[in-house]
């Protein structure tokens, strides 16, 4: 099944409603005014710049001094294949920075593979097997999408935390799990047509619990297995895949695929139409 939905970026809330803020890039960056898409101003490489609410806008320290930006809403965007540095370290993608009143709102918009692959060393230690790292992709894939525009109100879809799915951008990646998420790329679970929101935790104690013991509502993919992580001190809600789990399970030769199917009952995998996916 191929699904045709616009869903190439996500975007990534990295601080939310700060007093300020403080961004770099590898390359020059062009700052752009999201409303008049004109250039306000080209950063220099491996700089940093402070940033700062002002009223209703934003202002720069250029030189030592804080300079009024006449705009609410700013793109930060590298030259290609140039990185952006906040809260030190290097992330993907543009950057939006928005004064919304209460303070200044930092969001990450990057390509979904290349927002997985800041994700999946996050969530789970570079060592462990290559196929938990594939069944983490795809998990993580899937939440993603089922969960565009989640945190809406703030103007981005997610979290960086393990709130939604911890992020830790381009200085995460390692090579292991780049490959991981490559080799699974678009790939989704499905249930009923719909892309599931594949809830994980690192381990359940020996047993998932399904949705309805730790929620109000029973989800019919969602069901109590073993967990495969015995003598793993319970930590997190227990709901899905356990990626304690996935690697014990990926040790005993199962695949990635059929890790996810153990955790994920009645699912079926779909991939994302590459024409909207890149």
């Amino acid at each position: 099944m191929f699904f045709a939905q616009p869903c190439f970026a996500i975007k990534i809330g990295l601080q939310t409603e700060v007093n300020r803020t403080y961004i770099g890039a590898s390359t020059k960056a062009e700052i752009i005014d999201c409303h008049t898409n004109k250039l306000i101003y080209t950063m220099d490489k491996m700089k940093g710049y402070e940033f700062k609410p002002y009223k209703s806008y934003i202002a720069i320290k250029v030189d030592g001094k804080f300079c009024k930006i006449n705009s609410n809403k700013i793109v930060i965007k590298p030259e290609p294949n140039g990185f952006v540095s906040v809260k030190r370290k290097w992330y993907r993608g543009h950057f939006m920075l928005v004064n919304n009143g209460a303070g200044l709102i930092v969001i990450n918009d990057v390509p979904i593979e290349k927002y997985l692959q800041g994700v999946v060393p996050s969530e789970m230690p570079s060592s462990w097997e290559h196929d938990a790292h594939k069944a983490q992709a795809i998990a993580a894939r899937s939440y993603a999408l089922a969960n565009l525009g989640k945190r809406g109100k703030y103007g981005y879809d997610l979290k960086d935390t393990p709130e939604d799915q911890a992020y830790g951008g381009a200085s995460a990646e390692t090579v292991n799990t780049n490959n991981a998420v490559s080799e699974t790329e678009g790939i989704v679970l499905i249930y009923d047509g719909k892309i599931i929101p594949a809830f994980y935790s690192a381990s359940a104690g020996g047993r998932t619990r399904s949705s309805g013991q730790v929620w109000t509502k029973e989800l019919a993919w969602l069901r109590s297995v073993p967990s495969f992580d015995d003598g793993i001190k319970k930590n997190g809600h227990g709901v899905g895949m356990s990626q304690y789990g996935a690697n014990n399970l990926a040790k005993k030769g199962y695949n990635a695929y059929q890790i996810l199917k153990y955790f994920y009952v009645n699912t079926k995998f779909a991939k994302i139409n590459s024409e909207y996916y890149k």
